[in-house]
């Protein structure tokens, strides 16, 4: 890696701190053998507490892509396949009904044209997702009535109260938004799919990231929830006001709170973990499924994986979360350059908390920016720091 292009990265971060954007950060990159942890701030504005390569983050959707391994890793297991219907392990949405208008009552509705199926929710085609507009007030009757159902469909906090069976008899009783298949929609795939792997599996979401995943590749700082001696690491987490535009202390996802054991892990945004854990998981998809010279995932599965599966439509309807890239499964793919995204194949995918992860497989780089500034990903920060890595 260039000497240069790590100090321009190191210098543009760091000047984000001292302008008061956010209190610290922790960037990683690393090829090869050659890992360089960057550790720039405090966890808190006004705390005398750093930023440390071990601190701990909520890393939000960046849970989406070791979510994604795990299917696949049950597909590789002949548990499951790409174009089953999830109607034999989730019976509840068998039969769904669709909504004619997006804005329409609940009950205004037609049939579907299929079932739903485990390819739907890897490449967030089910049929259901987060509704990104400049504005809608009131909500439209289906967002109004996730909310009411306490669902969390689109925010990983406040937590839905609501176990995962309870969840799914309740986000039953809502219609799909379009037909299965037809257009990329943000999140509520990911915790649908979550339920799916542990029903499949047998056995709960965190033991089987755990068994399959967490502990072949030594992710020990990684999890739905960690003793709190570990999880008083976690730095403050600040979203911004509307009103004022100004980082505001949130007063949720306290270290407290994610020092036992979710009602519902979600498989859309329930993880904690840290730079070098995540790095590992990288390395696993860089590495093309091998861990330690032990085949963890097949070279194919990766492959369809860090591939975009989306139509040009699919791409072009899906808004700003996706922002004109690609989707494999559980991430973005980059799939035309771009001042923001200039490496085309780059893939990964951000947490709403200010976190990022992406693999450039051309150069066999793996980088991380972790921060807990929601803030972080919209001012440009995640750009800045995409555009930066493709100079060290």
């Amino acid at each position: 890696m260039r000497e240069a292009g790590l100090e321009q990265l190191h210098a543009a971060m760091a000047a984000r701190v001292e302008r008061g954007e956010l209190p610290g950060l922790v960037t990683l990159v690393a090829q090869g053998d050659d890992v360089r942890v960057d550790a720039i701030g405090m966890r808190a504005f006004g705390s005398s507490e750093p930023m440390q390569r071990d601190t701990l983050f909520r890393i939000a959707s960046m849970t989406k892509p070791i979510l994604a391994v795990a299917t696949l890793m049950l597909v590789e297991d002949g548990k499951i396949r790409l174009d089953d219907p999830v109607d034999r392990w989730l019976p509840e949405l068998a039969n769904r009904r669709v909504l004619k208008r997006i804005d329409g009552p609940l009950d205004d509705t037609v049939p579907a044209n299929r079932p739903i199926t485990v390819d739907d929710l890897l490449t967030m085609r089910m049929g259901f997702g987060m509704i990104v507009e400049p504005s809608f007030d009131p909500p439209y009757p289906i967002v109004k009535a996730g909310y009411d159902l306490q669902l969390a469909l689109s925010q990983p906090d406040p937590r839905t109260p609501h176990t995962p069976d309870e969840w799914m008899r309740r986000f039953a009783t809502l219609p799909l938004m379009a037909q299965p298949g037809e257009r990329w929609q943000y999140n509520v795939a990911s915790l649908v799919l979550g339920v799916l792997v542990a029903r499949v599996a047998n056995q709960s979401f965190e033991d089987l990231l755990r068994e399959r995943i967490f502990e072949p590749l030594g992710m020990h700082t990684t999890g739905f929830w960690l003793p709190l001696e570990i999880t008083r690491r976690l730095p403050s987490y600040y979203s911004t006001n509307s009103q004022t535009g100004q980082n505001e202390l949130r007063d949720v996802s306290t270290p407290e709170e994610w020092s036992r054991p979710p009602v519902f892990p979600s498989g859309a945004g329930g993880l904690v973990s840290t730079a070098d854990d995540y790095l590992k998981f990288g390395r696993l998809l860089l590495n093309r499924g091998v861990w330690e010279g032990k085949r963890l995932l097949r070279e194919a599965s990766v492959d369809a994986m860090t591939s975009n599966q989306l139509t040009d439509d699919q791409i072009a309807t899906a808004g700003i979360i996706l922002g004109g890239q690609g989707w494999g499964f559980g991430q973005a793919v980059v799939t035309r350059p771009s001042a923001e995204w200039p490496v085309p194949g780059r893939y990964g995918w951000a947490g709403g908390y200010g976190t990022n992860w992406f693999n450039d497989p051309h150069r066999g780089i793996v980088a991380i920016v972790l921060t807990q500034v929601s803030a972080f990903m919209w001012s440009g920060g995640l750009d800045e720091f995409g555009r930066l890595v493709g100079g060290v």
